[in-house]
């Protein structure tokens, strides 16, 4: 660990690559060790930069829409490696403000000179909410979405900067936000329960061999491992790659957003979000009864500009199953145990809440009640009941 308690990486000649995790003073030592530590790396840059649909989005929308940027001065949030932020400049912006937090910062001020956009694109090293400009803004790009489109919380950076310094009339890219939740079959529910059933026979085998060798009596602590081993392979969302084939339901829109428009309020918890999906709705898949082993859910968003300063061109990017491969934001899912067992036609109905954990704000937990019914007014099966269950995205 370094001075600043964030771990460094070797750089695989037997040194250390300390200055990439370098802490700007702006930004609390935990919040730097758990998050921001990730992006002051090439190889994590690398990652994204290699996600074709993401990189293919944010170049047509600012390739499509010159009038958009052509003589404006644009705030790139969490540049990165500069890329959004050289864009903007290639489209004719006046003036490109480049935040990162990061020692990436450093990086992306090599890349931008590399690239003959010195000129145009300043970088700056700092938190956005520390961040002091010299003139407002026109028009904010950011490649701000975490899994299930607000884990990571990083959207509170842009808000903070959007009503700090953009214009009136400016446009958010992205400007429109939508996120799904629909059903899905998978047999990794039932691996996982097995997973669970495995880990609490070893620990059964631990605790009884830790009492005959060494006279120590741990089966005081059976239910707290019980339920650690519940929270990690049955309460715990797993980013996955999702085929359509596998989609059992028609995706239900849980929540909108106008970002040139919506609150911190709006973003930070979705509570009592109604939903309902009919199974199959006309889909691929079988007929007949069969299992939905869990929840899914993903997220697109559109670059459409703003009300005052609309897209010519708007761009979509979405997140939703796909033939050819999931982005590098994949779908998360929510297993359930036991299995839902539903005919074609039957309706899973319920509430869904989404807040942050107080241990970490960046990740959230998201809580879903349900039923099943027959018909779209139908009483539920009796034999499901009400179910209901909490898991977290990490």
């Amino acid at each position: 660990m370094d001075a600043d308690g964030a771990g460094a990486r070797d750089d695989g000649d037997g040194r250390t690559a300390n200055l990439v995790v370098t802490k700007p003073k702006d930004i609390g030592d935990a919040d730097f060790a758990n998050y921001f530590c990730t992006y002051g790396y090439l190889y994590h840059q690398k990652d994204m930069l290699e996600d074709q649909n993401r990189m293919t989005a944010y170049s047509d929308a600012v390739r499509l829409n010159p009038d958009s940027f052509r003589g404006k001065v644009v705030l790139d949030v969490g540049t990165g490696s500069g890329v959004l932020a050289m864009w903007a400049a290639q489209a004719g912006a006046k003036k490109v403000y480049a935040v990162e937090a990061t020692h990436m910062a450093v990086q992306a001020r090599k890349i931008v000179a590399a690239n003959g956009l010195s000129d145009v694109v300043e970088v700056i090293q700092g938190s956005m909410e520390e961040v002091e400009l010299p003139e407002k803004v026109d028009v904010i790009i950011s490649e701000w979405m975490g899994y299930f489109l607000l884990r990571e919380s990083m959207f509170d950076s842009v808000l903070c900067a959007r009503d700090k310094w953009m214009k009136p009339g400016g446009a958010m890219f992205p400007s429109h936000a939508k996120m799904y939740l629909s059903a899905i079959k998978s047999n990794k529910s039932g691996q996982k329960y097995q997973e669970l059933q495995e880990s609490l026979n070893v620990w059964e085998d631990f605790v009884r061999n830790t009492h005959e060798n060494y006279g120590i009596d741990l089966s005081c602590m059976n239910g707290e491992y019980e339920d650690e081993q519940k929270e990690h392979y049955l309460n715990t969302a797993a980013w996955v790659d999702i085929h359509p084939s596998q989609v059992m339901a028609k995706p239900f829109t849980l929540a909108s957003f106008d970002l040139n428009t919506c609150s911190m309020d709006d973003i930070k918890v979705l509570r009592d979000v109604d939903f309902k999906l009919r199974l199959f709705d006309g889909l691929a898949g079988p007929s007949g009864e069969t299992r939905v082993g869990a929840f899914a859910g993903w997220f697109d968003v559109t670059f459409a500009g703003s009300k005052e300063n609309p897209c010519e061109n708007p761009v979509e990017l979405t997140t939703a199953p796909d033939a050819n491969g999931a982005t590098h934001w994949g779908q998360q899912a929510f297993y359930m145990f036991p299995e839902v067992y539903a005919s074609d036609g039957h309706f899973i109905s319920g509430k869904f809440d989404m807040v942050r954990r107080k241990e970490n704000q960046r990740l959230y937990s998201v809580r879903m009640n349900w039923t099943q019914s027959d018909t779209d007014a139908g009483p539920p099966n009796e034999s499901i009941g009400t179910r209901g269950i909490v898991w977290q995205i990490e």
